[in-house]
């Protein structure tokens, strides 16, 4: 259990490149974080168990927590085991007479299934030293800077211009802020453009 972190669910957050979502998952005792890209319905799956919304007929995780209720299988934790190309690899840990049971599984549905029975989310150490990120120490120090005592604001640094591919990524929020703006109702205030001034 020793290269085993526990984790809890920080966020679900949608892509506005993709069809894509993510999971954040945080370790627990640390700031550190692990993204996990799951499709649209497994994202569904875990945030209407995140929120507690009652549906009227099982959806496919609770069918699946059902039948371990049934065939007395109590379910101990789920793990994110590995990463090979990019995926994930869950694990869904189990006991049954005794026996502890491993059952492979997409990370996605581990991590919908342990929010439904209310289990230990695991990360192993390796996946959380490759794949895991720490926010820059820059950003928690600013955040953290107490305001002077006498009064005097804090002197702040400005700040380093955005790079030309990072220009090229906030391009799109541009032309969608210009779309906006050409899309707006008129104000009522300004002069009707048929009428002559």
């Amino acid at each position: 259990m020793s290269d085993l972190i526990e984790v809890l669910i920080d966020s679900v957050r949608v892509s506005l490149m993709s069809p894509q979502r993510i999971v954040i998952l945080r370790e627990k005792n640390a700031e550190r974080y692990l993204p996990i890209w799951v499709g649209p319905y497994e994202a569904e799956a875990i945030t209407v168990a995140l929120q507690e919304v009652e549906v009227i007929r099982p959806l496919t995780h609770d069918l699946l927590k059902n039948l371990f209720t049934i065939f007395k299988a109590l379910l101990v934790r789920v793990e994110i085991q590995s990463l090979k190309e990019d995926i994930y690899y869950g694990n869904i840990v189990a006991e049954l007479d005794g026996q502890t049971l491993n059952i492979d599984s997409r990370s996605s549905d581990a991590i919908a299934l342990a929010v439904r029975a209310h289990i230990p989310i695991m990360v192993y150490k390796s996946v959380m030293d490759t794949a895991g990120i720490v926010p820059e120490h820059d950003m928690q120090a600013e955040a953290q800077t107490p305001p002077d005592e006498i009064g005097d604001p804090v002197e702040k640094t400005l700040p380093v211009p955005p790079t030309e591919e990072e220009q090229e990524r906030l391009s799109i929020f541009d032309d969608f802020l210009d779309k906006l703006d050409q899309d707006s109702p008129p104000d009522k205030n300004d002069p009707d453009p048929s009428q002559p001034s």
